[in-house]
């Protein structure tokens, strides 16, 4: 059982966002993934009330039900999204990261001190045959690897306890799944490391947290002299022993913090975005609207948090009572217990009259979520548009002049073409390449099909070049494109882009279907409107999934 939930909560507390939060912790540490049975188990919560909180969730878009399993959802990175905007530290800091690592070819991070550990929160990585695996939201031990030690060198008593509690409860690291097992990862040198981090101002990790990995770090401070964040390097003793990486890489390690300290400095707060937050937009419609499964204050909430947002900010990224109240449209006194009972719970900081996220929303799924690629998130969507059509849904992406299928759903009575992901077709015969060389900048498109030479796959295949480019161009005006037989003889298919949220084609979805069931005006009225909708509710996921993470289209 969560001991927070084992625990009486306080006189002010809301009960139901407890269990809520609860329940969302506990898939995020099974991988996004929990059977409703073993949900009920591990909170010793009621089944009903577990039933009630997964409807709630599944409501706001947090969790899909899949058979017996709950499954996070990347709408609920929105939750991990809005720290990261209220820190300001991927935007501003993130480009300056990202030019370390490609100065140096190696991996930088930028962590912050989360209780008595690292939370990373943004990462710039160098893919090779041997690197380090760790991701944005996950958590390490402060004693594992450079970062930690700069941050326990301003540590609190309080802060020792906690360290020292958390040590004899948790010798070997099980609370941090990310941290390999079977090694001391440095606890018996932390004192030393971090007298060594206070004197000299940066710290060295020789191969603490694994075998073979180096690193060093030195710590970011704002306009006051407060420590921020910390920006790391990362290598390999393929590559450095931990002595030359600090030779070759504490100089421009400086000059990169420095600039950071300059940004910070001369930081002006970001404009409040637009609101489109779901959890906010659940929190101010009825009960009456939502049925009796709903619970209105878990929804309230999680529309506190994701609130944060749509205030303006104050003081080091913080927002008043007032703010949020105006924000949720929710009373003061709603607003205020869900703020105590966040503060209780750690995802929420009180400090005077101004109340700020915490990174620890990020334990939230956010590490995990962050790594799904554009096909995983599809994946459902896909599913869903498959069975409310009866045909095979499909998404692609453009390989060279051909499309690459990344995610299917086959339905079993369409077609003896056998398409897996991997499968390639020239991108000119087909409704998804059409979507898809239609969403390329014009200078690319026009040398794609200068390039291309249309042969006939069939005897309605398209082979003039002008109408092939007049079709492409009409696929871009109209939205979406629709192939009869040009592939095969007999599949009639229909597809649209999906666009990232800077609003570029990323990838197509199609529908395919036999010809023989209709004419092709008849396929375009009963498929086109839930192709769109498909396509609508995997861009929102990727809007949401891409904005602090890199999102992987294959």
């Amino acid at each position: 059982m969560d001991p927070i939930i084992g625990a009486p909560p306080p006189q002010d507390a809301v009960g139901p966002l407890i269990r809520g939060l609860a329940v969302l912790r506990l898939l995020a540490r099974a991988h996004g993934r929990r059977g409703v049975g073993d949900l009920v188990r591990d909170t010793g919560l009621a089944r009903s009330t577990v039933d009630r909180i997964l409807s709630t969730l599944a409501r706001i878009g947090y969790v899909r039900l899949d058979g017996r399993d709950a499954v996070l959802t990347p709408l609920l990175m929105e939750l991990g999204n809005a720290y990261l905007a209220a820190s300001s530290l991927p935007g501003l800091l993130g480009p300056l990261a990202d030019r370390l690592a490609g100065e140096l070819d190696e991996s930088v991070s930028l962590a912050v001190p989360d209780r008595d550990g690292v939370r990373f929160v943004h990462r710039a990585d160098r893919r090779r045959a041997m690197s380090v695996a760790f991701h944005v939201g996950d958590l390490l031990p402060a004693e594992c690897g450079a970062i930690g030690a700069l941050f326990a060198a301003e540590w609190s008593q309080d802060d020792w306890w906690r360290w020292r509690a958390r040590r004899e409860a948790d010798p070997g690291n099980a609370a941090f799944p990310v941290v390999p097992r079977g090694a001391e990862h440095g606890a018996a040198s932390f004192e030393e490391r971090i007298a060594g981090a206070r004197r000299d101002g940066w710290s060295l990790d020789d191969q603490l947290i694994e075998p073979g990995l180096v690193a060093i770090a030195a710590p970011v401070r704002d306009g006051t002299g407060r420590l921020v964040c910390a920006a790391g390097v990362v290598s390999h003793t393929s590559r450095h022993s931990a002595a030359s990486l600090r030779d070759a890489v504490l100089p421009p390690l400086r000059r990169t913090v420095a600039a950071m300290e300059d940004a910070l400095a001369s930081a002006v707060p970001a404009p409040v975005p637009p609101s489109a937050v779901p959890a906010a937009s659940q929190a101010r419609t009825s009960k009456r609207e939502l049925g009796p499964e709903f619970v209105e204050s878990l929804a309230r909430g999680l529309g506190v948090l994701t609130a944060f947002e749509e205030t303006p900010r104050a003081g080091r990224g913080g927002a008043t009572l007032s703010a949020l109240t105006e924000a949720t449209g929710l009373s003061r006194a709603a607003v205020r217990r869900s703020l105590t009972t966040l503060c209780r719970l750690g995802y929420v900081a009180e400090e005077g009259k101004l109340f700020g996220l915490t990174p620890r929303l990020l334990e939230l799924g956010f590490a995990r979520l962050s790594t799904q690629t554009l096909p995983q998130i599809a994946q459902p969507h896909l599913t869903w548009l498959a069975r409310r059509v009866g045909d095979s849904a499909s998404m692609a992406v453009l390989a060279g002049d051909d499309i690459q299928y990344v995610a299917r759903v086959p339905m079993v009575r369409i077609m003896s073409v056998d398409i897996t992901p991997g499968t390639r077709f020239p991108a000119y015969a087909t409704s998804m390449g059409r979507v898809l060389l239609a969403g390329l900048p014009p200078d690319r498109r026009a040398a794609s099909l200068a390039r291309t030479d249309p042969r006939p796959l069939t005897r309605h295949t398209v082979t003039s070049p002008e109408r092939l480019a007049a079709l492409v161009e009409e696929a871009g005006r109209e939205g979406y494109a629709l192939v009869d037989q040009e592939l095969e003889e007999g599949l009639r298919s229909a597809a649209v882009p999906v666009r990232d949220r800077t609003g570029s084609v990323v990838a197509a979805v199609n529908v395919s279907m036999h010809a023989g069931r209709g004419t092709a005006e008849q396929a375009r009225e009963s498929v086109l409107p839930s192709l769109r909708e498909a396509a609508a509710r995997i861009e929102e996921d990727l809007r949401v999934a891409g904005r602090f993470a890199r999102i992987s289209l294959g």
